[in-house]
């Protein structure tokens, strides 16, 4: 089968930044599957891994990038309870695995789920990774209570993160929502997503204060955890909860948090699959409601660009459109 990864890091426009590769076709053991895939989406973490995993160094293996997928089952291993031949999924993969880039791919059938009937590969593929990631940080993470009446503020609302976590917060529980932008489209996006105000990070504590809140009891931070964390920690409420995505690139004094008694809790999709947890089948149970909600209407995709074809050119664009840090929602490559 063909697979696109890199065995070296180079910027995007290097001739060898991403290649083509031949790979032996994976055998569906235990609790795997093999799904044939027709269509993954790009998140930033592909161009972190691409950037850095090999710096001034030759892999001995091509590393196969692409976690978020949707295709069709072909085989499953003898654990396999939750899906069948057949069935048309979607996931978020494994980071610890050979990724989505490539034509067939084992995964884990505990991490998977079948794929909303009322969305295209392209729209149904931009979800899993990014409503997990949504999922885990408010329920699992924050333990946002579904019927609280309190606010969140989402830094970051027009990203993939940020795109479906107002639409599941709007849909799922009674928070106000209150999300970061600041161009007119960005702004726009996330009161398309539904966001209930729309603030700009670029002076978020008057900028939230001005939209009448003092404070706020979440806050699920989706950029830059080391700029935003002195706003962070004046707007959030005491005994609040602040969760976060994203490395801080220096130093944050955690103290500030203790006059409020707040929580600080990180959210890595990637935990469950990475340690195996007890509770892997989570993950598939909450595609499994995603599912439900989309085709219910109630959850929209956050698809904004499609890209045709199985190339290293396809993968090379998404990268560098990826890499702009203009993009809004969440660009697919189908196949």
């Amino acid at each position: 089968m063909k697979t696109v990864g890199f065995k070296t890091s180079h910027d995007i426009g290097h001739e060898d930044s991403l290649l083509e590769f031949e790979s032996v076709n994976p055998i569906a053991k235990g609790f795997d599957v093999v799904v044939k895939i027709n269509a993954v989406s790009m998140n930033p973490v592909d161009t972190k891994i691409r950037a850095l995993t090999a710096i001034d160094t030759v892999l001995d293996e091509p590393k196969i990038l692409g976690y978020d997928a949707v295709g069709i089952v072909q085989s499953i291993g003898s654990e396999v309870t939750t899906v069948s031949v057949g069935d048309r999924v979607f996931y978020a993969g494994d980071i610890t695995r050979s990724g989505s880039n490539s034509q067939f791919q084992a995964v884990d059938s505990r991490i998977i789920a079948k794929a909303p009937k009322t969305l295209k590969d392209d729209e149904a593929t931009v979800l899993p990774l990014t409503s997990i990631t949504a999922w885990e940080g408010m329920f699992d993470r924050m333990n946002i209570k579904k019927d609280e009446k309190k606010t969140i503020l989402i830094i970051g609302g027009a990203g993939g993160v940020g795109s479906i976590a107002m639409q599941i917060a709007k849909q799922t529980t009674n928070l106000t929502v209150i999300s970061t932008a600041s161009r007119n489209e960005t702004i726009d996006w996330c009161k398309k997503m539904g966001a209930d105000y729309v603030v700009n990070h670029r002076d978020l504590i008057a900028s939230v204060k001005k939209a009448g809140y003092e404070s706020v009891d979440y806050i699920f931070n989706l950029a830059n955890t080391s700029s935003h964390w002195d706003a962070m920690v004046e707007l959030i409420a005491p005994q609040g909860k602040i969760c976060s995505i994203v490395d801080s690139t220096g130093s944050i004094d955690i103290n500030k948090l203790k006059s409020k008694s707040v929580t600080f809790v990180w959210e890595f999709m990637f935990t469950r699959t990475m340690f195996n947890t007890e509770d892997i089948v989570k993950q598939h149970k909450i595609l499994t409601q995603i599912a439900t909600l989309v085709d219910e209407g109630k959850i929209k995709t956050t698809l904004s660009k499609t890209i045709e074809g199985f190339s290293v050119k396809s993968f090379k664009e998404a990268h560098k459109l990826s890499e702009s840090g203009k993009t809004i929602g969440k660009i697919a490559i189908t196949f």
